[in-house]
């Protein structure tokens, strides 16, 4: 990709910069209403409310200017963005295609902001922007349109470009729609029904010399089911939830074999568990990371002393098939079954990777930064 060629444009001339406003967990309502926060993952996706007084429109772009500053998600329903958030109203005609293109420029500016240098609604309208033109020098949005769709998503892996061309099954597994009536569930301490434990620490050194391979890396990071890389070793067997100790208490569910990092905890199952099952107890478990903080980390010996509020049979055992069923009965379950283990986590990672080798391309083409403030370079090369 050559940029030789493409103009620098402010922000503000391609795009209306708003302000997010603030929102209390104190003040959140339960609702379907996403929640953008100043987070670096899962498309800035915080939570789900029903707040709907300062809704943001869809086919925006939203940016955190503080916190996991820099990081931009192309948003397609509307949404509340907290006070961490701009959120950029296009001047033109945008669309997802166009949207992943300009998010990758966005961010590849991550490193020249840090808490005492804020990408602020301010700085970022006197910002500039390198971007591809048509020979009248105005942006040429159909080049960014048609190089993400020729040149980036053939590249990816078949279910995802199911997913980019929206050609997923929506449908669940059941036809059956149940509901969640958790009066009538009871409390089960962790230790009825896991044996916890801690997991072997395996130095990333140590995981090198075996070379890349099937086995999933699992770290306390809460995304990517926790999982940083694939190797050619593993310590752990699966068919078990792990759990991040180190703060918040992450929870996910590992089906293959698994090698760890440090302060990752191991759930082994006393019962049967298969992935639905598995999914609605991780659900349940990670809905607790509230209890925990930096100063209150969650640790085995939290974690045998919690209990966890369950669908109940008759006879007041856990109601695994009624856990099972209700997964499968939701939008969506059908592609919960991948054709091969992990497919789905290995095709987010391919994703990641088709997006990191454009940024190189683009990296070595450039002659100077892609954002100025004003008519001063902040970095030039």
């Amino acid at each position: 990709m050559d940029t030789s060629t493409w103009k620098w444009f402010r922000y503000d001339e391609i795009f209306d910069i708003r302000k997010g406003k603030r929102l209390t967990k104190e003040n959140m309502t339960e609702g379907n209403i996403r929640y953008i926060g100043a987070i670096d993952s899962n498309n800035g996706l915080s939570a789900f409310i029903g707040n709907d007084s300062l809704l943001h429109q869809g086919n925006t772009i939203t940016v955190s200017y503080n916190g996991s500053i820099g990081y931009a998600f192309y948003q397609d329903k509307e949404f509340w963005a907290t006070d961490d958030v701009n959120v950029l109203y296009p001047r033109f005609s945008l669309n997802r295609y166009i949207a992943m293109f300009l998010c990758r420029l966005i961010e590849m500016e991550q490193y020249r902001f840090c808490y005492g240098r804020k990408w602020d609604l301010e700085a970022m309208n006197k910002s500039k922007i390198k971007l591809p033109v048509t020979p009248e020098g105005t942006p040429d949005w159909k080049y960014m349109e048609d190089f993400v769709k020729d040149q980036i998503i053939p590249q990816l892996p078949k279910k995802a470009q199911r997913v980019w061309l929206q050609k997923y099954d929506t449908k669940p597994m059941q036809q059956e729609k149940m509901k969640l009536n958790t009066q009538d569930w009871k409390w089960f301490r962790y230790t009825d029904l896991f044996q916890i434990s801690g997991s072997k620490t395996t130095p990333v050194e140590e995981l090198e010399s075996y070379g890349k391979g099937e086995y999933p890396y699992v770290t306390t990071q809460a995304v990517n089911n926790g999982i940083e890389g694939y190797y050619n070793y593993w310590t752990e067997k699966g068919g078990v939830l792990t759990v991040d100790s180190a703060v918040l208490g992450f929870c996910s569910y590992q089906e293959k074999n698994f090698s760890a990092s440090d302060h990752v905890e191991v759930l082994t199952p006393l019962f049967e568990m298969n992935k639905y099952i598995a999914i609605f107890l991780v659900t349940l478990i990670n809905k607790e990371q509230y209890r925990y903080s930096y100063g209150r980390k969650c640790s085995q010996i939290k974690l045998r002393n919690s209990k966890i509020k369950l669908p109940v049979t008759p006879s007041g055992t856990p109601d695994w098939k009624f856990m099972e069923d209700y997964i499968k009965s939701l939008p969506y379950s059908k592609n919960i079954e991948p054709s091969k283990p992990n497919e789905i986590v290995d095709e987010l990672m391919e994703v990641k990777k088709e997006m990191i080798k454009m940024r190189r391309a683009m990296e070595a083409q450039q002659s100077g930064s892609l954002v100025n403030y004003g008519t001063v370079n902040i970095y030039e090369k």
